[in-house]
């Protein structure tokens, strides 16, 4: 007897070669409500995806814009930056740069926190 049939107790029917089948320990929950708020990541190659971005913000989600791919275009980084801004402060909400190419946009009332969490050992 192997050490999953001690755990597991003798091969059961539907347990194949020594597997458990389980997907009939899934618990299929349809009460959870949908979420209010989503968080995507967005990835920009021109000015024109904008657009997009902005309507999924408007709607009330969080965006983890990426922007890798124009890095080295300054003035469409710089155009699309400010109306990022420009958005942010009519919605009342936040924009905040993440490590060299990414951008955190928030929606209407909520804040970004710009102060690092750390663990306790350094």
């Amino acid at each position: 007897m192997g050490l999953v049939d001690k755990i597991f107790g003798e091969k059961k029917q539907g347990n194949v070669e020594g597997y458990i089948d389980l997907e009939k320990y899934i618990e299929t929950n349809k009460t959870i409500p949908p979420a209010k708020m989503y968080v995507r990541v967005g990835e920009i190659h021109r000015y024109e995806d904008l657009r997009q971005f902005s309507d999924y913000v408007y709607g009330g989600n969080l965006l983890l814009l990426d922007f890798s791919p124009i890095a080295d275009e300054e003035v469409i980084l710089k155009r699309i930056t400010e109306d990022l801004k420009k958005m942010v402060e009519e919605i009342n909400g936040d924009i905040a740069g993440i490590g060299n190419n990414m951008m955190i946009v928030s929606p209407a009332n909520v804040k970004i926190d710009r102060r690092k969490l750390r663990g306790g050992y350094v």
